[in-house]
């Protein structure tokens, strides 16, 4: 099972690329299916890159899929345990989110974020975001948010809902409010009043 491709590129489509492991002298290209934020970070063709690989075998096809780090890999794995979610939906939510912001989006609940995705509609979305909540929590911060200290999870409700109410009003993404929201009530403690935490999250999105 192939795990790891290190080579030269030899071509780029707007799904895949070729990783020709031969050297100089040419050798086997292996066709590798790519998240398009991937494929943007590869070096030019002709460059040598390297990339993680997930081997999915079938009845009639082998098919390789590609990844920069170990935390894209993972979500890729993740987000096929969802009911709904193949391969290719997979690589279409890593191709518009980066990995920590999969993982602030099922954390604030906001399922919007993912519909982004080609492929992805509203009630799919609701779904990953449904049956990931609870796993997100319990995930080692690199894989949650990408490796950045994370704040306690901010509880449902109360002067929380009412904050990001008041800052999605204001044209922030519930995802991105979620991520101040959260640090900040950590920072001042459960008993913050509303326009305590309204005042330093706003300062927060301003920086």
């Amino acid at each position: 099972m192939i795990a790891l491709l290190r080579g030269r590129i030899a071509a780029q489509g707007e799904d895949h690329v070729v990783i020709d492991t031969g050297g100089e002298a040419g050798g086997v290209g292996y066709l590798v299916q790519c998240a398009g934020k991937t494929l943007h970070r590869l070096p030019p063709t002709g460059q040598r890159a390297e990339l993680r690989i997930i081997t999915q075998v079938r009845e009639d096809s082998i098919t390789l899929y590609g990844f920069l780090t170990p935390v894209e890999e993972q979500w890729f794995r993740i987000l096929q345990g969802i009911q709904g979610v193949g391969a290719r939906l997979a690589l279409a939510v890593l191709s518009v989110l980066e990995p920590e912001e999969i993982g602030r989006a099922i954390a604030a609940q906001d399922a919007r974020a993912l519909t982004r995705a080609a492929g992805v509609g509203p009630k799919l979305a609701g779904r990953i975001v449904a049956e990931l909540k609870d796993r997100v929590a319990k995930l080692p911060a690199a894989l949650a948010i990408g490796g950045a200290a994370r704040p306690a999870p901010a509880p449902a409700g109360g002067v929380v809902e009412d904050a990001l109410a008041a800052l999605q009003n204001l044209g922030y993404g519930r995802s991105e409010a979620y991520a101040v929201v959260a640090r900040v009530q950590n920072e001042l403690g459960i008993d913050a009043t509303l326009e305590q935490l309204l005042a330093a999250s706003l300062k927060g999105l301003a920086r």
